[in-house]
C-alpha cells in the first residue's frame, strides 16, 4: 500500500520537520548574502571614487598646461565683422583690423543655354585647379548637362557642378570648394561633344577666386580663408565682412578664468576627500562603521593625496598651497581664499604658475599639479589602484557566490535524503498500521466465535 503524501503513514508533520532542517542547513547563506551586499556596495563606491578621481585628474592636468594659466579675454568693437580667439599662448595687446576683401571661391557658368534634354555628345573635359595637375573628366552615357554635372562631381576634384535654369534654358554652373586666389580653376572641353551647341560648354567666371585682404595695425595681411591664424602668435583673427571703419580688438589677461581653473581643482579634490572620509569613518554616536572603514586601499589613497597637497615645493616664490590662499581645513578639505589668491596672481603670476605647473626634472621642485597628474594617471591606469581593487572585490564576490551555491546544493541533497527517509518511514508505518488493524479484526472475530 503506497503513501501518497509523506506524513500520512506516520502521523508526523514531515513537511514542517524537513523544512526546518533544510533551513537550518541554509543558515550560513544569510551571512554570505549580507557579505555579498557589502562587496557590491564597495564595488559601487570604488566606481564612484574612480569617477571623482578622474575629474580631479582633469582639473590637475589643466593646471599643468599654459592654457590653464594664460587665459585671455578677447573683445571686439564690431564682432559681426571681425573678432579673435585664443589659439595658443597669447599676450595681451590691442589691434586695429580693417578688411577690404573677403576670401571667396570661383564661380564659372557655361555660355549658351540649352534644352534640358539636349545631348552634348560624348567627350572629355579638362579641369585644372590652381597649380595642380590637370584632371580629365570623361562624360559617361548621359551626355545631357545633368549627366555632365554628375561626371564632374564624381571626380571630387575641387569643384562642384550644378545645372541652373533661366528663361533661355539650362546652363552649367561650376563652383570651387575652397576659397583663395590659389584655388582658381579652368574648365574646358578638350575633345568630343560633337552635338553640343556653340558655347554650351564654354565657361566664363562670374565670380573670381580671391584672398581676404586686410590691414592689422596698418600692416597689409592676406589669407586664402577668412581666418588669420599665423599673424600674431596665440591668436586667430576671423573676419565676416568688409569693414567701413577699423575694428578694435583687445586681448587682456583673464584672471577670472584662471581662478576658475584653480577653484575647479579645489572642488574636485574635496569631492574625492569627502567620499573617502565618509566611507572610512566610525560614527561614535550611532556606533556605525563606514563601508570602507579600515580599508587599506581607500586610506592609502587619502593619505597620499593629503601628503602631496601638503608638501612644500622648491625653487619658487610660493612654497605651499597656503602661500597662494589655498588652506587645508580640519578633515582634509581645501578652501580657496579668493582675495589672497587674487593678490598672488596679480603680484607674481609666474611664481603662482610655478607652484602648480613646474615640470622640472627635480622631484622636489615639481609643481603640485604636475605631481598629482602623474599620481592620478597611475591610479587610473589599466593596472592601477582602482582597477586592481575592483578586480579583487569582484573575485571575492565570485568566491562568495560559489559558497552560497555550495550551501544551496548541500541543502537540496539533505532535503532529498530526508524526504526519502521519511517516505520510507511512512511506508513502513502504514504497513504496520495495516497489519495491526488486521490482527485486531481477527481477534475480534475470534472472540465472537468463541462466545
Amino acid at each position: 500500500m503506497a503513501i501518497s503524501s509523506i506524513g500520512l503513514g506516520s502521523g508526523i508533520d514531515v513537511k514542517s520537520v524537513v523544512s526546518q532542517l533544510v533551513e537550518l542547513e541554509k543558515r550560513p547563506i544569510v551571512a554570505l548574502q549580507k557579505k555579498e551586499a557589502s562587496i557590491q556596495s564597495q564595488i559601487s563606491t570604488y566606481s564612484q571614487m574612480k569617477s571623482l578621481m578622474s575629474t580631479f585628474a582633469d582639473a590637475a592636468s589643466a593646471l599643468t598646461r599654459d592654457s590653464g594659466w594664460n587665459a585671455m579675454a578677447v573683445a571686439s568693437t564690431n564682432p559681426a565683422s571681425a573678432t579673435a580667439t585664443v589659439s595658443g599662448v597669447a599676450s595681451a595687446g590691442s589691434y586695429s583690423l580693417e578688411v577690404s576683401k573677403l576670401a571667396q571661391v570661383q564661380t564659372s557658368v557655361s555660355g549658351t543655354a540649352v534644352p534640358s534634354t539636349a545631348s552634348m555628345g560624348a567627350g572629355t573635359l579638362t579641369l585644372q585647379v590652381g597649380t595642380g595637375d590637370p584632371v580629365a573628366i570623361t562624360v559617361g552615357a548621359d551626355t545631357t548637362l545633368s549627366g555632365i554635372a554628375a561626371s564632374i562631381n564624381d571626380k571630387n576634384a575641387g569643384v562642384v557642378a550644378t545645372v541652373i535654369n533661366d528663361a533661355s534654358g539650362q546652363r552649367l554652373m561650376v563652383r570651387g570648394t575652397t576659397t583663395g586666389a590659389q584655388n582658381a580653376f579652368t574648365l574646358s572641353a578638350s575633345s568630343g561633344f560633337a552635338t553640343a551647341p556653340a558655347g554650351a560648354l564654354a565657361f566664363s567666371a562670374t565670380q573670381a577666386a580671391q584672398d581676404t585682404e586686410a590691414k592689422l595695425n596698418n600692416l597689409p595681411i592676406t589669407s586664402s580663408t577668412r581666418d588669420f591664424a599665423e599673424v600674431v602668435p596665440g591668436l586667430k583673427f576671423s573676419v565676416s565682412s568688409v569693414t567701413t571703419a577699423p575694428v578694435g580688438i583687445t586681448v587682456t589677461a583673464d584672471n577670472a578664468a584662471t581662478k576658475k581653473n584653480v577653484q575647479a581643482f579645489v572642488d574636485a579634490y574635496n569631492a574625492v576627500n569627502d567620499l573617502i572620509a565618509k566611507t572610512t569613518k566610525y560614527d561614535a554616536d550611532t556606533k556605525t562603521a563606514g563601508l570602507l572603514q579600515g580599508d587599506s586601499t581607500a586610506l592609502g589613497i587619502q593619505n597620499i593625496l593629503r601628503t602631496v597637497v601638503g608638501t612644500a615645493t622648491e625653487g619658487g616664490a610660493f612654497k605651499t598651497l597656503s602661500d597662494a590662499g589655498i588652506a587645508v581645513q580640519r578633515g582634509g578639505n581645501l578652501t580657496l581664499d579668493g582675495a589672497k589668491f587674487d593678490k598672488a596672481l596679480a603680484d607674481d603670476p609666474a611664481g603662482l604658475k610655478n607652484l602648480f605647473a613646474n615640470a622640472t626634472a627635480s622631484t622636489d621642485s615639481r609643481g603640485i599639479a604636475v605631481k598629482l597628474k602623474t599620481l592620478t594617471a597611475t591610479m587610473l591606469s589599466f593596472d592601477g589602484t582602482f582597477n586592481s581593487k575592483t578586480d579583487a572585490l569582484s573575485l571575492e564576490d565570485k568566491r562568495n557566490q560559489a559558497q552560497q551555491d555550495r550551501v544551496t546544493a548541500r541543502a537540496a541533497v539533505l532535503e532529498k535524503r530526508l524526504n526519502a527517509q521519511y517516505g520510507a518511514l511512512d511506508t513502513k508505518m502504514a504497513s504496520i498500521k495495516s497489519l495491526d488493524a488486521y490482527v485486531n479484526q481477527q481477534i475480534t472475530n475470534w472472540n465472537k466465535n468463541t462466545n
